[in-house]
């Protein structure tokens, strides 16, 4: 199946780099749910599309995120485990590219779903006020 058309709020299973693994030297992260929150224009070559990490892990220090609510994870299939779509990092990169990982047990699916527009205009909204005021970590792949 081919990739998925990278619409703003589209949550795919990305092999995400935390901004500390990429300072430390890594070049691989692990398979994760990702909430895509830009992508560039379709007929700009390469596409670039930035994704940010969704973790179980709850945000700490000056890490930011947004709670996903069950109703929502449960939607588009994702654990019963609380979560966060984190605001304060994100990955760039190129679309489609070989980050991207089949949804368990959706052979070929790498996509679970949309976030609902309400949800993703408060993860979009907390994010570019991050950037804004250069307090997001970028990894660009």
């Amino acid at each position: 199946m081919a990739a998925p058309e990278p619409k703003p709020g589209l949550v795919i299973r990305y092999d995400y780099l935390w901004t500390h693994e990429a300072a430390g030297g890594q070049t691989q992260g692990k398979d994760r749910p990702t909430c895509l929150v830009a992508a560039t224009d379709a007929l700009v070559r390469p596409r670039y599309v930035v994704l940010l990490p969704i973790t179980h892990t709850p945000p700490s220090g000056e890490t930011v995120g947004i709670k996903i609510p069950l109703s929502v994870k449960q939607a588009i299939g994702l654990d019963d485990a609380p979560s966060w779509v984190i605001v304060s990092e994100h990955n760039v990169d190129e679309w489609p590219n070989g980050g991207l990982s089949p949804v368990p047990g959706k052979r070929g699916e790498f996509s679970y779903g949309f976030i609902p527009p309400g949800l993703f205009s408060t993860i979009k909204a907390a994010f570019l006020e991050l950037a804004r005021a250069k307090k997001s970590g970028a990894v660009r792949r």
